[in-house]
């Protein structure tokens, strides 16, 4: 197959077929993720509020590692079908910890849940293994694009899940996570029976022409990265950009959930103010890849500074104002798309293909266990101190990366 079709065409293919599983993956992420933050807060307190953020995002950190083994012995089917199983098994996991009350099955659910976004975000290195170097940010970005309309539509789904499942004796709270788990067992089964051939070995064999040559390790894909100014950059962005994007984000319910009491009410004020949030992740991150291909990778990461640094003094000012705070979430998301597609493409590029998957694997890792933490941390924030504290230090955390970007060694 390698043999007798062309790259264009492979990458085509791929493309489409990372299209049409991330619409249906960020489908699922965005159905849980809404609510999971006012499921701990509820079953568990506030505080555990910021840990259920994290369960998720550590997750999706660590089961990255297993996930990327995978990649770089068998390509990116194998690894890409095992982070969703385990989305599915958390998903699962969440809906009895429910039915049980259960916290500590809730963080173990939440934690496997978070491996349906590591699927997310390594789709998104896999649109860029066949991409010629003039549109691999393009590439990179419209799979990022394509999870837009199931992540805009899977929070406005919470309350919808919740009428269809409670009839059948599904606990309040549980029904989006039923979606959430079908969702990500859809995505499994297409990408085990279509993605074919291997984006990433094709990538290898067409630069090494040998598949058997020994997969890279952990501890080169770090001298990869700690020798490359570029490498360095592009993990520095993709970690601030997710650090700052998940303490907000994940406690924004929870602050929303302070002035706004009635649980119906409740479910649809989150469900619009999380899904301007994720358009802004996602809509106009085919915009966000013209621009990265076409003005280069350091203006576009500074671009995404500023915006994240004005939605944090926006989201840290509204008070109880929905829409001031609609407009904050909003610039917090395209801020995030400007830090993980230039970031995510620079990165790529910065080293040799055989390297790849390695090292994005490990920078997926950095950028979750620091993400991990900020969410942790941001539920003691806000317990003690307010929310309008963790929008000012999360503001703060960007000054490093803008010096950063500005030095060229």
């Amino acid at each position: 197959m390698i043999d007798t079709l062309p790259v264009a065409t492979l990458q085509r293919r791929t493309l489409g077929l990372l299209v049409s599983t991330q619409i249906v993956g960020g489908l699922g992420v965005a159905s849980g993720v809404s609510i999971g933050a006012l499921l701990a807060s509820e079953m568990a307190g506030p505080t555990a509020a910021g840990l259920s953020g994290s369960a998720a995002v550590i997750g999706a950190a660590l089961i990255a590692i297993p996930a990327t083994r995978l990649m770089r012995t068998g390509g990116r089917r194998p690894g890409l079908v095992f982070a969703y199983a385990a989305g599915v098994t958390g998903s699962l996991l969440v809906v009895t910890a429910v039915q049980l009350q259960w916290v500590p099955l809730l963080f173990v659910g939440t934690f496997l849940f978070g491996g349906a976004s590591a699927a997310n975000l390594q789709s998104r290195y896999a649109a860029v293994d066949l991409a010629d170097s003039d549109h691999r940010a393009r590439h990179l970005s419209l799979v990022v694009w394509a999870t837009t309309l199931g992540a805009v539509v899977g929070p406005n789904l919470a309350p919808f899940a919740d009428r269809v499942t409670m009839p059948w004796g599904a606990p309040e709270y549980a029904g989006p996570y039923l979606f959430s788990a079908l969702a990500f067992g859809l995505a499994a089964v297409v990408l085990f029976g279509l993605l074919r051939p291997d984006p990433l070995l094709t990538a290898r064999l067409l630069v090494v022409s040998d598949l058997s040559e020994k997969s890279p390790s952990w501890k080169s894909a770090f001298s990869a990265i700690r020798t490359s100014v570029g490498a360095r950059l592009g993990v520095s962005t993709v970690a601030v950009g997710h650090v700052v994007m998940v303490g907000v984000m994940s406690m924004t319910p929870v602050h929303i959930g302070g002035y706004v009491h009635e649980h119906g009410d409740l479910l649809r004020v989150v469900g619009l103010v999380i899904s301007i949030h994720i358009t802004g992740m996602y809509a106009l991150s085919p915009v966000v890849g013209w621009a990265t291909d076409r003005f280069g990778r350091r203006p576009v990461i500074l671009t995404g500074v500023v915006l994240l640094a004005l939605a944090c003094a926006l989201s840290g000012t509204a008070g109880d104002g929905t829409v001031q705070l609609s407009v904050a979430m909003g610039l917090l998301g395209v801020g995030w798309s400007c830090t993980m597609v230039a970031g995510s493409t620079l990165l790529s590029e910065s080293v040799p293909v055989v390297q790849r998957s390695g090292v994005q694997g490990l920078s997926d890792v950095i950028m979750g266990v620091s993400a991990a933490t900020a969410g942790a941390l941001a539920g003691v924030v806000v317990d003690l101190f307010g929310f309008a504290t963790l929008s000012v230090l999360a503001g703060v955390a960007v000054v490093p990366l803008a010096a950063l970007a500005l030095r060229r060694s």
